[in-house]
């Protein structure tokens, strides 16, 4: 399996979002790319507002690997805004728009501006479990000591 997967990717729009960028790194070590909003005009996102922003594209994943969606760090700290379901997953299956689903947490309303970075996008190496049924588990100091149980 490649490690350094290629994604091939496909604009669903090009005669409309030509304007907005594709996926990228930001700088040489980011482990995420940008993701930008493909709305066909400035939306509003009101407090407590949830909104399926469209990217404008679609994308094919090497068998293996899954395309995590995250928040942006800024937009979460400075407006309240992140993602309902952090992080999303794209499975390799997947052929459909990458659409990003956004909620507003802040007390304000927020432009999400079209051409605007509202995500990140991280690409992950995965594995599918089997599972073995067993009549007993092997112990541990923590055994099924649960939230808290290690200290705060």
């Amino acid at each position: 399996m490649n490690p350094t997967p290629a994604i091939k990717i496909r604009r669903l729009r090009p005669e409309n979002d030509t304007d907005i960028p594709l996926p990228r790194y930001m700088t040489a070590q980011s482990a995420g790319m940008d993701v930008c909003a493909a709305n066909p005009e400035d939306w509003v996102l009101g407090p407590g507002e949830i909104k399926l922003i469209p990217t404008g594209f679609a994308m094919a994943l090497d068998e293996g690997f899954e395309a995590q969606i995250r928040p942006r760090s800024g937009l979460a700290i400075k407006h309240g805004i992140t993602l309902i379901n952090s992080p999303g997953t794209i499975d390799a299956d997947y052929r459909g728009e990458v659409k990003i689903p956004l909620i507003n947490h802040g007390s304000d309303p927020f432009v999400i501006r079209r051409g605007a970075r509202i995500a990140q996008m991280v690409i992950h190496q995965v594995h599918q479990a089997q599972f073995q049924i067993v009549d007993e588990l092997d112990a541990t100091s923590r055994n099924q000591g649960g939230f808290g149980s290690t200290g705060t």
